[in-house]
């Protein structure tokens, strides 16, 4: 499990929805437990949440809240659901406000952790430090994913992460 999240995922950059959105849900659902739970609960959290459909989630309801609450495949924690469906709907409003989430983003990149945290706080719920700085690594908007002699660094590197476009300015 580890080794193909590393291998194809951690630190690729991406602008897809889903993936950012995903990527999101699962960094805030990791909060407490180990990170191979999450990657073993994974596909039935792409089951449980729509396959990470922002329009879709954003429209869960109370129903939808108990059926949730009820998946033994997912971490089930009021919280955390209740902030996946909350920042399906500030997505939706990133796209007024922005176009997107990708560019979201990018409008604010690039921020040391500390000033992303704050942007985060203040526009997602279930957002603290640890948490951000894995979603920004794992898409490659913080540097540290991986080391230099690590074979997949020079993959990602390949592809221009956001942290290397920073890194040149």
């Amino acid at each position: 499990m580890h080794a193909a999240y590393h291998d194809h995922e951690y630190g690729f950059p991406s602008t897809d929805e889903r993936i950012l959105f995903e990527r999101l849900m699962l960094e805030i659902n990791q909060a407490g437990l180990s990170w191979l739970t999450i990657l073993n609960k994974r596909a039935a959290f792409r089951a449980a949440f729509a396959d990470f459909d922002v329009d879709r989630v954003a429209a869960f309801g109370p129903q939808d809240i108990a059926r949730l609450l009820a998946d033994p495949g997912i971490v089930r924690n009021r919280l955390k659901i209740e902030a996946a469906i909350d920042n399906a709907r500030r997505i939706q409003a990133l796209r007024e406000s922005h176009g997107s989430f990708a560019l979201w983003l990018d409008a604010h990149h690039p921020h040391p952790l500390d000033e992303w945290t704050k942007l985060f706080r203040n526009t997602f719920r279930f957002t603290g430090g640890q948490i951000v700085g894995e979603f920004l690594m794992s898409l490659g908007y913080l540097p540290g994913a991986h080391v230099a002699d690590c074979p997949v660094y020079s993959r990602i590197a390949a592809l221009s992460p956001p942290w290397t476009r920073a890194a040149q300015t």
